[in-house]
């Protein structure tokens, strides 16, 4: 990405320096001042009160799905989508240095990441338990000097936390990637506010009556109009028991002519529509 137009303070992101996250900020613009903070919502929280001029979420990987997590916390807050990146996912298992495969009983790593390299942890009897981020759990290993224990997380994590890779690419894919998603508040930290080339994308969430025909009719908004939607996604609406919100990525921007008939013929046949932006696509986005 690397637009001219990068926020004032830090960008946030959620783990430890060598986590996926980082490698995402480093992507979407270069080596600026950026802030690990503990958590998903500590990233929406420090943007919303101005401590980091954006955020970078992680959205899908190519292998585990959606991270219904940041979904639920862009509901919750107030803040835009302002643009993404794509970046690929290499996954090692490092532990403290002497050690064999066999050394090994415990292994720690982000639910996301022990999910990619199910089929290689099957491979043996290990019990996997789950940490808050990949390189948090090789940042744990190193500084409790635990033995017997073993980290799914990329190589420069591990190189980072001077731990010894065990076996390297045990992601289910060599194509595995996950996309990010840059958040800023209004105004700030927008990396697509200079004009870009290139195909642009929309995110929104709507919600429909939950009766016959009504989640049809929200989406031939944009059938009708040749708008193609490249993800749909249900969650829970959280206020009324078995009603969902849907979460869309359409592949236009939202001022086009086309896109922005179809999003006024939404908020007609639905119940609530909002729009988180519009920002160029990745030039690596998943289904791209």
């Amino acid at each position: 990405m690397h637009d001219p137009a990068l926020p004032a303070t830090p960008v946030a992101y959620a783990g430890e320096p060598g986590a996926f996250a980082e490698d995402a900020v480093l992507a979407a613009f270069g080596d600026v001042p950026r802030t690990a903070v503990g958590s998903f919502r500590d990233v929406f929280a420090a943007v919303t009160d101005g401590s980091a001029g954006a955020g970078l979420l992680p959205i899908e990987n190519l292998l585990n799905g959606t991270v219904r997590e940041t979904f639920d916390l862009l509901l919750e807050f107030d803040l835009r989508v302002v643009g993404e990146v794509v970046v690929p996912v290499r996954l090692c298992l490092a532990a403290l240095a002497g050690q064999s495969l066999d050394d090994i009983v415990r292994v720690y790593s982000h639910i996301q990441a022990l999910g990619q390299a199910e089929a290689f942890l099957r491979s043996r009897a290990w019990t996997t338990l789950t940490t808050y981020n990949t390189a948090g759990a090789g940042k744990m290993i190193r500084d409790n000097a635990e033995r017997g224990a073993a980290a799914v997380l990329s190589p420069r994590a591990a190189t980072l936390f001077d731990l010894e890779i065990l076996a390297d690419d045990i992601q289910g894919s060599v194509d595995n990637r996950t996309r990010f998603l840059v958040v800023a508040r209004d105004g700030t930290g927008d990396p697509s506010a200079a004009p870009a080339e290139g195909p642009r994308r929309t995110t929104l969430a709507f919600a429909v009556r939950n009766e016959p025909g009504a989640l049809l009719r929200a989406l031939e908004a944009f059938a009708s109009r040749g708008v193609n939607l490249s993800s749909l996604e249900s969650r829970p609406s959280r206020r009324v028991a078995w009603e969902y919100v849907f979460w869309a990525d359409v592949d236009a921007d939202g001022a086009d002519a086309d896109c922005a008939a179809a999003l006024a013929d939404l908020t007609a046949a639905s119940t609530m529509v909002r729009v988180f932006g519009s920002y160029p696509r990745a030039s690596a986005s998943l289904g791209a």
